[in-house]
């Protein structure tokens, strides 16, 4: 599905560059990389959840997922420097863009009560940040086969300068932010 790639040279860029004035194509921001996160606190008690969240954002990203690990030792959370706490994926180029479209198309509309996600999420820089309460929005999941509902966070890290242009593009690739 090259098709988000293609439509982002072909109707997003004229759109940026009308908007903002750019004089040059390699002006107009592009997204860089889409990175999936999952913190799972509950694993100090049960380690297994850190495989299936794995499993679980493997099959989401379509790449597999890296286990992170606790930098320091925190005592009163029982956590020991090195214990499995997380895991993440970091989504470049054609991934990148399948992943955008999915998210988009089919992941936020099946949101309960899903009205557009904030635009205020944006962090000074262009790039933005979306965290999901409940990861069996995207298609991949079965429902039977999950232990635990699990949230994740999404974080869209774009070439744009300041957050006008980030929220542009990522308006023209269609996401879909409250009015």
């Amino acid at each position: 599905m090259a098709g988000m790639r293609q439509y982002y040279l072909d109707e997003c860029v004229p759109q940026l560059m009308k908007e903002f004035g750019y004089s040059n194509i390699m002006e107009a921001p592009k997204l860089e990389k889409v990175t999936l996160n999952m913190g799972l606190g509950e694993a100090v008690q049960n380690p297994k959840i850190v495989e299936s969240a794995g499993r679980e954002l493997t099959l989401i990203a379509g790449q597999k997922a890296v286990v992170t690990r606790a930098k320091r030792s925190i005592a009163t959370f029982k956590l020991r420097e090195g214990m499995p706490i997380g895991c993440r994926v970091t989504l470049r180029g054609d991934r990148m863009y399948d992943f955008l479209a999915k998210l988009v198309h089919v992941a936020l509309p099946r949101v309960r009560d899903f009205r557009g996600i904030s635009a205020k999420a944006f962090d000074g820089r262009g790039n933005y940040s979306l965290g999901i309460k409940e990861h069996i929005i995207f298609p991949e999941i079965d429902y039977d086969k999950i232990d635990k509902i699990k949230g994740l966070n999404i974080a869209i890290t774009t070439s744009a300068k300041t957050d006008a242009e980030g929220r542009f593009l990522l308006k023209a690739m269609g996401m879909p932010f409250k009015k």
